[in-house]
C-alpha cells in the first residue's frame, strides 16, 4: 500500500507537469482513475506539506515552487553530474546537437540522467529519467558493452527484443555482432532503429569506477554525414571526464 501511495504522489506532481494548468479535484481524480476521496487524501497531504495550494476557492490546486526549489538543492549537489556536466555541455556546443548521458539499469533498460538540448529548432527532445530499452538505443549498446559475455548474454535473453522500426536488430546474434563492430569502429548507434528520423552515437565512460555512456542523438539528415567527426568529439569528451580519475589514481601519496 505504501509503495502505491508513494507512486501516486509522483502521478500527483507528472499531471501538473502535464497539464500545465490548475487542477481540481475531480479533475485530477479523472486523469489518475482514482477515487475522489483517495485523491482529496493525497493532495490535502501535499497541501499541509507545502507543495501544493489552492488557488481560489473552487479554482483548483497548483504546486508551489518548494518542490522546484528542493529539486535545485538536490541536483546541484549530485557528485556525478557535478563532474560531467561541463564535458556534456561542451560536447552539446561542439556538435550542435542533443547529448544525453545516462546508465543501464535491470530489466534491459537505460535511464537518462542528463539532458542537455541542442541549439537547433529542429533536435531530438527527450527528459532526464526516462528510459528507453538498451537493446535498440546507442547509449543502451554502449552500456552493453561493459557488461562480461556471460552478463551480456543474460541481459539479452531476459529482454524481449521487439521490431520498433524496419531496421532494428532483433536477434542476439545479430545485436552480439553489432556490438563487436561497434568497438572496433569506435561508436555505437542507433540509425533509425527506435524512431525511423532518428540518429545516435554513443560510448562509454566511467565515473567512479561506475559504468555510464554518454550520446549524441538528432535526426538522421544531419547526424550521419557527420558521424566519424561527432565519435571523435564523443571519444574526447568521455576521456576527458575519465583522465582527471586516473590521474589521482595514479598519483603517488604526498610526504607529511
Amino acid at each position: 500500500m505504501s509503495v502505491k501511495t508513494a507512486l501516486r504522489v509522483f502521478e500527483i506532481i507528472e499531471a501538473f507537469a502535464q497539464e500545465k494548468q490548475p487542477l481540481a479535484l475531480s479533475e485530477m481524480a479523472r486523469l489518475l482513475d482514482m477515487p475522489v476521496s483517495s485523491c482529496l487524501g493525497l493532495i490535502r497531504t501535499l497541501e499541509e506539506r507545502g507543495y501544493l495550494y489552492e488557488t481560489g476557492r473552487r479554482q483548483g490546486y497548483y504546486p508551489t515552487s518548494r518542490l522546484l526549489a528542493m529539486a535545485q538543492v538536490i541536483a546541484a549537489h549530485d557528485p556525478v553530474l557535478d563532474r560531467v556536466k561541463p564535458a556534456l555541455l561542451e560536447l552539446r556546443d561542439s556538435a550542435r546537437e542533443t547529448v544525453v548521458f545516462g546508465k543501464l539499469r535491470e530489466g534491459g533498460l537505460v535511464v537518462y540522467l542528463e539532458v542537455v538540448d541542442a541549439p537547433q529548432s529542429i533536435r531530438y527532445t527527450t527528459a532526464a529519467g526516462e528510459t528507453r530499452p538498451a537493446y535498440a538505443n546507442s547509449m543502451g549498446r554502449a552500456l552493453l558493452s561493459t557488461l562480461t559475455p556471460d552478463a551480456l548474454r543474460d541481459c539479452l535473453k531476459a529482454t524481449r527484443l521487439a521490431r520498433l522500426t524496419d531496421a532494428t536488430l532483433t536477434s542476439t546474434t545479430a545485436l552480439e555482432a553489432e556490438l563487436e563492430r561497434s568497438a572496433a569502429r569506435g561508436w555505437y548507434a542507433n540509425l533509425g532503429e527506435s524512431i525511423p528520423d532518428l540518429a545516435g552515437i554513443a560510448w562509454p565512460v566511467h565515473v567512479g569506477g561506475q559504468p555510464y555512456a554518454i550520446s549524441i542523438a538528432g535526426p538522421r539528415y544531419r547526424v550521419e554525414p557527420r558521424i566519424e567527426e561527432m565519435a571523435a568529439m564523443l571519444r574526447a569528451a568521455c576521456r576527458s571526464i575519465e583522465e582527471p580519475q586516473r590521474t589521482a589514481t595514479a598519483a603517488p601519496p604526498r610526504k607529511r
